[in-house]
């Protein structure tokens, strides 16, 4: 079918129902095209006042009452012409966010997809989801069950987005970005935006390099979804500038009752030995109880140490500030929101994976204001 012809089909569909009515899946079913593409032409008829969206259980359309008014009496004189009844005054579209439980990181995320949504005219529906790829879908479920146009999914960092989550994401029928998580080839239409971690680390890497160091150490959480990425983005900048390789520590802080130094100790003690000169450390609070332990062993930052943090959220707060790499969160979010969005206008544009580099804020603790040129 063609476009024009589309609509009309539309508006024939609608006009059969009478005041009840439709929903796009139940159109798109029976003209045999993507609920993407119908709702496009939903939103076309809408604008131009032939009929109403309504939001609500599924999405849904009204015919907008185009009659006459009765006369009032018999001797008042009839309405001058048919006038429409205008949609009603709504958001452009409504787009769906489903974000994991706390964490600050994701805080910048949605705050950036909030910017976006001010700036284009979209209404935001948040979700929170759980651990579970159940309780995912579930969230999903009900959002597009409330009527939204697309999604902005930032699953939870434990699920793992192989086999059976990849399949569900590949069968979601709503114009779907993934937000800071990358999933595989079985994904199908689902679209990406995330910061490039593995440029982040390489940055970190090679700035210490720079700085004279010829092994860096890596300090990375083993539940952080990054912790690959940027153990990735290492080994490379590490090979690709002929360094020593150094060693990588793993610290484990979800359910680990032991103290604070005890997670840390082994990096401390190849401190105290001269083994490691420069760490990069994933992720700011852990850099600054590192920094913190260093501190009452009687060794400095970056005397004895020189490091660089992953985050930026707090590493300017520690007491010796910290050179952090900054993974660009909000503008994450706004490149998610406004891909969805052209996604919504043109359903026929390429298919995006949109990768973002963090940059390098330099301070006190790599000791690049110490270094003196010859």
């Amino acid at each position: 079918m063609l476009a024009d012809e589309r609509r009309q089909a539309i508006l024939r569909a609608v006009e059969r129902q009478g005041s009840s009515t439709v929903t796009v899946k139940e159109l798109a079913a029976e003209m045999g095209v993507s609920a993407v593409t119908l709702r496009q032409d939903v939103r076309e008829l809408a604008g131009r006042g032939l009929l109403t969206r309504v939001h609500g259980g599924a999405r849904a359309l009204t015919p907008v009452d185009t009659r006459a008014a009765a006369p009032a009496s018999a001797g008042a004189p009839a309405a001058e012409a048919p006038v429409p009844v205008p949609p009603p005054a709504t958001e452009r579209y409504a787009v769906g966010l489903v974000v994991p439980p706390g964490g600050y990181y994701y805080a910048e995320v949605i705050r950036g997809v909030q910017n976006a949504a001010r700036a284009l005219g979209v209404r935001v529906v948040l979700a929170v989801s759980g651990e579970s790829l159940a309780e995912n879908q579930e969230q999903v479920r009900q959002l597009t069950a409330g009527g939204i146009d697309s999604l902005l999914l930032m699953l939870h960092p434990g699920l793992s987005l192989l086999g059976e989550a990849e399949d569900w994401l590949s069968g979601l029928d709503v114009p779907t970005v993934l937000v800071e998580r990358r999933a595989g080839l079985r994904a199908g239409r689902l679209e990406q935006v995330a910061s490039d971690h593995a440029y982040g680390a390489a940055l970190a890497v090679r700035h210490l390099a720079g700085l004279g160091h010829d092994k860096v150490a890596l300090v990375a959480r083993v539940e952080s979804p990054n912790t690959a990425l940027l153990s990735a983005g290492y080994a490379d900048a590490v090979k690709v500038m002929g360094l020593t390789p150094g060693p990588e520590y793993r610290i484990t802080t979800s359910g680990d009752a032991a103290p604070v130094d005890a997670r840390f100790e082994e990096v401390v003690r190849a401190v105290e030995a001269g083994e490691v000169r420069a760490a990069l450390v994933h992720n700011d609070i852990d850099a600054i109880a590192l920094v913190g332990i260093l501190r009452t062993r009687g060794m400095r930052v970056p005397e004895d140490l020189a490091l660089v943090t992953y985050d930026d959220e707090v590493a300017e707060l520690s007491e010796v500030p910290l050179t952090a790499v900054a993974p660009p969160k909000q503008a994450v979010g706004s490149w998610a929101l406004d891909l969805v969005v052209r996604r919504m206008s043109d359903p026929s544009m390429p298919l995006a994976e949109i990768l973002l580099r963090p940059e390098l804020r330099v301070r006190a603790s790599c000791g690049a204001d110490r270094r003196t040129d010859a």
